[in-house]
């Protein structure tokens, strides 16, 4: 018995050691925020970006709730002495060089282009955390729900265009294209010329007759002018419910965890409108 109890507390004491060992993270982008709250243990996150607990772009802001939140300058940063501090490829030049001139670790993230992007980040961040376990859990997922959400799509070849406010097209080579097409969807964008994405006119969008508008939220409400373009005549004419497919912007406007419940969630608006 004191033999097993020696065992049992030598397998405790190592656990500790281990997870004392594991690093200190803070988050300077909300992708990255998401990214490091599902793989990385509690413990290990110091600090997350000025936007993690907002419920509109942040996928995941309610678990934001739990940790610090950090102003986005370099200060409270250095203030902290990460292990590593995560960051987007766009995020505020000045500070991620004046915490590398620190001596801090950055890891910068790039905009995802593709669900290989997706993938890469994914397992970029398990090694990171040193968690690559739950990475390769988390990829999984996503091969899943993009099985999934193809055997909804191959019913029909449909055109889609990601259409957002003022008339902003998701371009065919952006995330959200990459999305569309790994499904066997067509982005109605390519008939634009846009790529990576620009502003279309109503005319043009009426024009264009995709199947559907993919909107990023299916309120009838104008609360500005952006959002009045959503809802004008010639487009609730053309485009009514039926025609629009709706995602959140938290579950788009990021690669990561969160691209499982968009493809979901796809798959359920397909259905819905072939209803």
């Amino acid at each position: 018995m004191l033999a097993a109890l020696a065992i049992t507390i030598g397998i405790g004491t190592a656990g500790a050691a281990n997870a004392a060992d594991l690093p200190r993270i803070a988050s300077i982008n909300l992708c990255t925020d998401q990214l490091l709250m599902t793989l990385a243990d509690p413990a290990q996150i110091l600090g997350l970006s000025p936007y993690a607990r907002d419920a509109a772009r942040s996928w995941d802001a309610a678990k934001a709730e739990k940790f610090p939140l950090l102003s986005g300058d370099a200060e409270d940063v250095l203030v902290l002495q990460p292990d590593i501090v995560v960051s987007g490829r766009y995020t505020k030049r000045a500070t991620r060089e004046l915490l590398k001139d620190k001596g801090l670790r950055v890891a910068e993230f790039d905009v995802p282009r593709s669900m290989d992007d997706v993938k890469k980040q994914i397992r970029r961040m398990g090694d990171l955390v040193q968690h690559s376990d739950r990475a390769e859990a988390e990829v999984a997922r996503l091969e899943a729900a993009i099985a999934r959400t193809r055997e909804v799509a191959a019913r029909k070849r449909y055109r889609v265009l990601a259409l957002s406010r003022r008339g902003w097209v998701s371009g065919s080579d952006s995330l959200t294209g990459a999305l569309l097409a790994t499904v066997g969807l067509d982005s109605a964008a390519r008939d634009l010329g846009l790529k990576l994405g620009g502003y279309a006119s109503l005319e043009a969008i009426v024009s264009l007759k995709p199947d559907f508008l993919l909107l990023s939220e299916g309120s009838n409400f104008a609360e500005d002018e952006g959002r009045a373009f959503l809802l004008h005549p010639a487009l609730q004419r053309f485009y009514p419910a039926s025609k629009r497919l709706v995602l959140p912007e938290k579950l788009i406007n990021c690669g990561g965890p969160m691209m499982s419940e968009a493809l979901d969630r796809l798959a359920l608006e397909l259905e819905r409108v072939e209803r």
